[in-house]
């Protein structure tokens, strides 16, 4: 079956408010099982952050208003690129479920140009099957001083990889040495998935 065959209704997917790594790497998990390898191939996770941890994102479904954006200290989202194009799956959006690369960056990420340094949005693009197999989070950067959680998590145990038992921050991260997939700015990351920054 084809990804968009496999993944097309959004309350059929499994989410967590708040966990959106978690909630990408359930639909990494959905392809590799019943998808064949050259869709799993497909499909991407992206984290979208900054050094400063300040991301605007606009028509997010817990914001006031599609006017104003939501600031998010990072976000993440899955991509299906075929020879159509690219499609973005993100359970947080108040956009259609999948949505065009295209119709995504010009909603929901907006031109940089109006935006300060700090608020300027990076993008590491991991490989899902390479996600799959090196992500790990134990969850302890949603517990504030109190030790309570700032959002109640998954109803399933923390998610673990061989080498590691939390590793999310170096997702989160934009230091391009770290190693988990490649890191793009704006421009960089629409050139790689073929959607002009300018047609947007």
């Amino acid at each position: 079956m084809l990804v968009p065959e496999v993944i097309h209704k959004r309350d059929h997917c499994t989410y967590t408010a708040c966990y959106c790594e978690e909630n990408v790497w359930k639909l990494c998990s959905v392809v590799q099982d019943f998808c064949p390898a050259s869709e799993y191939f497909k499909c991407f996770c992206v984290f979208i952050s900054n050094d400063s941890r300040k991301i605007p994102l606009w028509h997010q479904k817990i914001s006031l208003s599609s006017e104003r954006p939501v600031i998010w200290d990072y976000h993440v989202i899955f991509l299906y690129r075929d020879c159509k194009g690219t499609l973005v799956y993100d359970l947080d959006t108040e956009l259609g479920f999948p949505c065009t690369l295209k119709e995504y960056a010009a909603a929901c990420i907006g031109d940089e140009k109006i935006l300060r340094e700090e608020y300027r949005r990076m993008f590491r693009v991991i490989p899902a099957c390479e996600f799959l197999e090196t992500f790990a989070s134990d969850r302890s950067h949603m517990l504030n001083d109190r030790n309570e959680w700032m959002s109640p998590p998954p109803g399933y145990p923390p998610i673990k990889c061989q080498s590691s038992s939390n590793n999310i921050q170096e997702f989160i991260s934009m230091d391009k040495r770290t190693w988990h997939g490649e890191v793009f700015n704006l421009h960089e990351f629409l050139h790689k998935f073929q959607v002009h920054p300018f047609t947007l």
